[in-house]
């Protein structure tokens, strides 16, 4: 049985690494897909690939026009919306002392305003006939990163900001569940260029301490976007999904 049959879905960063990956979940469980992203060219050959399954719109994620132009886009190509992944994000290294506040700002900007930007009108497309909106956050929500501190704390505002949009619904009536997915990294061109050359079972990990440990794949997260997605995750709303391999709990953050 498909999960996710008849469902229409937008995914922001949806030409990336695990955008693709979800995408391609996404359409093999029955959705259509709207593919959100500013890389026109690889965005457009994406949706290609999946010919009326899949639908390419050039985003900027911080601009709140955008995300209205965004939203008439999904009605007009499939109708309701039903499920929104903020997907969005950047990732920049430097510590509290050589971060500038133009890196602090972009971090800020793309992470933490998108995901304001993209619950506000996914929560206005969706609240007469409900959904399902999940923000991509990252352990780092809540775990100090000495050469991270500005994505650290866009992904925290992230992990805030869903239990808002969480309680908000609630209390609202409406029959949108939101709910946030913490990676402790994925083995993505993003990640990758923070360590070039480094296999995946290295990195963010000392095999030593954790053997077992590796990096996730791409389809290690979007197996769990399928699951918030779709209906079996009805009775899961303001959570914040860990999936770490209990890095965290071990003690075994770098």
């Amino acid at each position: 049985m498909q999960r996710l049959a008849d469902k229409t879905i937008l995914i922001t960063g949806g030409a990336g690494g695990l955008g693709s990956a979800a995408v391609a979940l996404f359409i093999e469980q029955g959705a259509r897909v709207v593919i959100s992203d500013l890389n026109v060219d690889t965005g457009t050959a994406l949706a290609a690939r999946y010919g009326k399954k899949a639908a390419f719109v050039a985003h900027d994620v911080t601009s709140e026009a955008a995300w209205a132009q965004a939203m008439d886009f999904v009605a007009q190509q499939f109708g309701q919306l039903d499920v929104l992944i903020n997907n969005a994000g950047i990732l920049q290294s430097g510590d509290i002392e050589t971060t500038t506040l133009a890196q602090w700002r972009q971090l800020m900007q793309v992470n933490a305003d998108s995901c304001f930007l993209g619950c506000q009108h996914g929560i206005l497309a969706m609240k007469a006939h409900g959904g399902s909106i999940v923000n991509v956050a990252s352990v780092a929500s809540w775990m100090p990163m000495q050469d991270f501190p500005a994505y650290g704390a866009s992904k925290a505002a992230m992990a805030s900001l869903t239990r808002s949009a969480a309680l908000h619904c609630r209390k609202k009536g409406y029959a949108i569940r939101v709910n946030s997915l913490h990676p402790d990294g994925i083995y993505t061109p993003m990640l990758q260029a923070t360590a070039p050359g480094i296999a995946p079972e290295h990195i963010l990990f000392d095999p030593a301490r954790n053997p077992k440990g590796r990096a996730r794949m791409p389809d290690d997260i979007a197996r769990l976007l399928v699951f918030l997605a779709s209906d079996d995750a009805q009775a899961v709303s303001g959570c914040a999904l860990q999936a770490d391999n209990a890095l965290l709990g071990m003690g075994l953050w770098p």
